[in-house]
């Protein structure tokens, strides 16, 4: 039923358009004029600017606004850790194999495949580790399951308190878990997330949230694996590095040997050598396809050079490879260039 008076569709006035600024937008365009401002760069601008304010925000709370305003414009590709450092375990491994590889790596939880990263099975919560070996412990037959959801862990009566004299159960015997067993063979794998490089950072904070999966793979067109996502590395995005009770710091990107010189992981961020350095080492062009000290020598070289070659910059700096393997690079040395000579000191 039509309950406008004119007879047109109900909420047209609402929906109605506005006078359209976008014939603005093309003529600051033709003429090469700047765009107006986003909202976004007007608030990282008044951020910035009042910097000197200690009146209105924290140094630490300007800081957190500034991350969530970028944050926005990230996107997975920019947070994931690259194929090359993904620490997985194959599901025909041993348990055995999986606890050492967690022991080793000390995160919560590790992605599973099937002979190659790009054919994964799913992940594994050290969590559900720890209650297969109690499982086994206590000699729970596998068609119980071994890893229970939380409502099925609350529904659980709570254990009687003993009576005086009375004896405690006797302890379970962590010697009976078979740890050669198959990781394929047990109940321990859970689904991960398969998401595109190209998807908003945001989008799959959000994801995570409402399914509470809180790993995901990246994933390329023909589903080839990139990289890898946890909700840490998003929430790291705003809140900065979060580190507990057994993280090691990690080595800096940039370290001053004593001996060596200058040595870089070769994860290293190019603009940050190139601040270190004062130097300019990338091209205009690029600046888009190369992040890493890496990737800056696989493009020199045009291949994965091996530990001890030397890789001569057009800057006049010489990398020297100092640890690699068939695959990648992963430690570098620099050696500046010599200063070209003077004129010859006139003889006595």
């Amino acid at each position: 039923m039509n309950d406008s008076p004119d007879g047109a569709p109900a909420g047209a006035a609402e929906t109605a358009p506005e006078p359209s600024h976008s014939w603005l937008a093309a003529l600051r365009a033709r003429l090469g004029l700047p765009g107006a401002p986003t909202l976004r760069a007007m608030l990282e601008d008044a951020l910035k600017g009042a910097a000197g304010d200690g009146r209105t925000f924290s140094a630490e709370e300007r800081e957190m606004l500034l991350r969530i305003l970028r944050f926005g414009a990230l996107r997975v590709v920019d947070v994931m850790v690259p194929r090359a450092d993904i620490i997985a375990v194959d599901e025909n491994e041993s348990v055995w194999e999986l606890l050492k590889t967690f022991d080793a790596a000390g995160v919560s939880r590790l992605p599973l495949f099937r002979e190659t990263l790009d054919d994964p099975r799913g992940m594994v919560h050290v969590k559900d580790m720890m209650r297969w070996l109690i499982g086994e412990a206590l000699g729970r037959p596998a068609s119980e399951g071994h890893v229970q959801s939380a409502q099925a862990r609350a529904a659980l009566p709570d254990r009687p308190a003993l009576a005086a004299g009375e004896l405690a159960a006797p302890v379970p015997e962590l010697g009976r878990a078979n740890l050669s067993k198959p990781i394929a063979s047990t109940r321990l794998r859970r689904p991960m997330l398969f998401v595109p490089p190209s998807m908003p950072a945001a989008n799959l904070l959000i994801r995570m949230q409402s399914t509470h999966i809180h790993m995901a793979l990246v994933v390329d067109e023909y589903g080839g694996t990139d990289g890898l996502v946890t909700i840490e590395d998003l929430v790291e995005q705003i809140v900065g590095d979060i580190e507990d009770e057994h993280d090691e710091a990690e080595a800096a990107n940039i370290m001053a040997d004593p001996k060596l010189g200058l040595v870089m992981q070769a994860r290293t961020p190019v603009r940050e050598l190139e601040s270190h350095l004062g130097l300019k080492l990338l091209k205009p062009e690029e600046e888009e396809d190369i992040d890493t000290l890496g990737g800056l020598v696989f493009a020199l070289l045009g291949r994965v050079p091996a530990r001890g070659e030397l890789i001569r910059h057009p800057a006049g700096l010489e990398f020297e490879v100092l640890d690699a393997d068939p695959r990648r690079v992963k430690k570098l040395r620099i050696h500046h260039p010599r200063p070209k000579d003077g004129p010859a000191p006139a003889k006595g």
